[in-house]
């Protein structure tokens, strides 16, 4: 899998403004939401890059780096997906693709990793999200790193929300099947960590 030279990316700047704080540093279990995705996604990516506004977020591994937002001002996951894709053009040509992850979404299978690796070689898009049944999840995403002009642009244009962007410029999806109900369990509130910690003591996320 590393061969791809694909920056993993873990989105992690949103204002947690239903949560009432910062969300990806809540603990489930012994973890940090933040840390569940990065124990799930490290093994595939040679270096992980963490987009957040917080300073209180530190996380000590070598092969992560925490960077801001590029935008001043929440503009939404796009600013984040513009500040992971010029971090990865910084390094002239190494990274093709960036892939997107959210911060609290912990109980995600590591099989969507492998099934958008696989798309890469034959990637007629520039945008990819995983899909199971009638549902997108747009920030599981695949992103050419080709996009930073458009995305920029598009921005200061006022486009905000991701899947109408997406749609403008066209994507396509990567299905998957449902193995558990809980997988895309998405923590935006504190009942649904509650929820999350339930889910976790009785392993039904496996």
């Amino acid at each position: 899998m590393k061969e791809h030279n694909v920056l993993g990316v873990i989105l992690a700047g949103g204002k947690s403004s239903r949560f009432g704080s910062n969300k990806s540093l809540s603990k489930l279990a012994n973890n940090k939401l933040i840390e569940h995705v990065i124990n799930k996604i490290e093994s595939y990516f040679p270096k992980i890059l963490i987009v957040s506004n917080d300073s209180n977020l530190k996380i000590e591994n070598k092969k992560i780096k925490i960077i801001k937002d590029c935008i001043e001002g929440y503009l939404g996951p796009l600013a984040g997906v513009l500040s992971a894709i010029k971090y990865a053009n910084s390094y002239k040509n190494k990274y093709k693709w960036i892939i997107t992850f959210p911060c609290d979404t912990p109980f995600f299978n590591r099989i969507i990793i492998k099934k958008m690796f696989e798309k890469i070689n034959l990637a007629e898009e520039k945008i990819y999200f995983i899909k199971e049944k009638k549902q997108r999840h747009n920030i599981f995403g695949m992103w050419s790193t080709s996009l930073e002009k458009t995305l920029e642009d598009d921005l200061n244009n006022n486009f905000r929300k991701v899947d109408l962007w997406a749609d403008k410029i066209g994507c396509s999806f990567i299905e998957k099947d449902v193995q558990n109900k809980n997988e895309f369990l998405n923590i935006n509130t504190k009942e649904d960590l509650e929820l999350a910690k339930k889910i976790y003591k009785k392993n039904d996320f496996i």
